[in-house]
């Protein structure tokens, strides 16, 4: 995993933290080879804090509603919020490594299609070998990236929390035999944990992903949850927009820097209303043992 070294900046009280050269070449390689990279310590933890304590709020709010969390099997949801509903989102779209991965990957009009979190609660089990959403062609075919997910974690990642395990450089496979063209057969996944690394990350840090890339989330084994912020991005036209409903009201919008504005797709309203999640991946909701 390619790492970039960190110094202080920041827009909110300098809780952001970015690295001092963000190596291009490194990251276009990273991506496309393993299919993930890291920036260690690219937040403080004090941000990192209050990003948990938005987490915990949503998912409060999220759960007391109907459609408002998705199983990803047994004791793991996925809750997807706006951007209002966490302090740091600013700070976390303008970081200097965020953009940069974005611009280099997917182009200089990137667009911003999703902010969520993922938690897996004690008990949770081994999720099947899966990739997020169906392989374009643009990917299998011209080994073009069209969108990533970053991620961030609320906690320090231990092992016995249940890692995020990913098979290294399978993000380019067709996956047209595939079921859904998500979910391989199981009688390939002795392939995918050959190929697997299970991520240890620690609060601060931030990876990028392409979620073609086969993985699983592992058993958590502990007594803790393991909450994990997505920040998805595509390539224009990409289309995963669709799966999503990012709003935003006039006051927040007017308030956004002129940077921000153009990468982020969401509907600006009056009120915000909560979201019904659209991305259901239903392979997911039973787990595997």
């Amino acid at each position: 995993m390619s790492e970039q070294s960190a110094v202080s900046v920041g827009r909110t009280g300098g809780a952001a933290t970015a690295p001092a050269a963000v190596d291009v070449d490194a990251i276009v390689t990273g991506l496309s080879t393993e299919g993930i990279i890291a920036c260690r310590g690219a937040l403080s933890r004090d941000w990192v804090a209050t990003m948990h304590e938005d987490i915990l709020a949503a998912f409060e709010e999220a759960t007391a509603r109907e459609d408002g969390a998705v199983g990803r099997g047994p004791n793991r949801y996925y809750v997807e919020i706006h951007p209002e509903q966490l302090r740091g989102f600013v700070d976390l779209v303008t970081h200097p490594w965020v953009t940069t991965v974005s611009e280099a990957v997917l182009g200089p009009d990137y667009q911003i299609v999703e902010i969520g979190f993922d938690i897996p609660f004690p008990g949770a089990k081994n999720q099947p070998w899966h990739r997020d959403f169906p392989c374009p062609p643009e990917t299998y075919e011209q080994r073009r990236l069209t969108s990533l997910a970053f991620n961030l974690t609320a906690v320090d990642t231990i092992p016995e929390m249940g890692p995020f395990e990913v098979a290294v450089g399978t993000q380019y496979e067709s996956g047209l035999d595939f079921d859904h063209q998500m979910f391989p057969a199981e009688s390939e996944w002795p392939r995918y944990a050959a190929l697997g690394q299970r991520k240890l990350p620690q609060m601060g840090d931030i990876s990028a992903r392409s979620a073609l890339t086969i993985h699983r989330g592992t058993a958590n084994l502990s007594d803790q949850a393991r909450p994990v912020l997505v920040l998805g991005v595509d390539a224009p036209g990409a289309g995963h927009a669709e799966l999503h409903d990012m709003m935003i009201t006039r006051a927040y919008a007017a308030d956004l820097p002129e940077t921000v504005r153009p990468h982020l797709h969401a509907r600006v309203v009056d009120t915000l209303v909560p979201i019904v999640q659209k991305h259901t991946i239903e392979g997911l909701v039973m787990g595997a043992p």
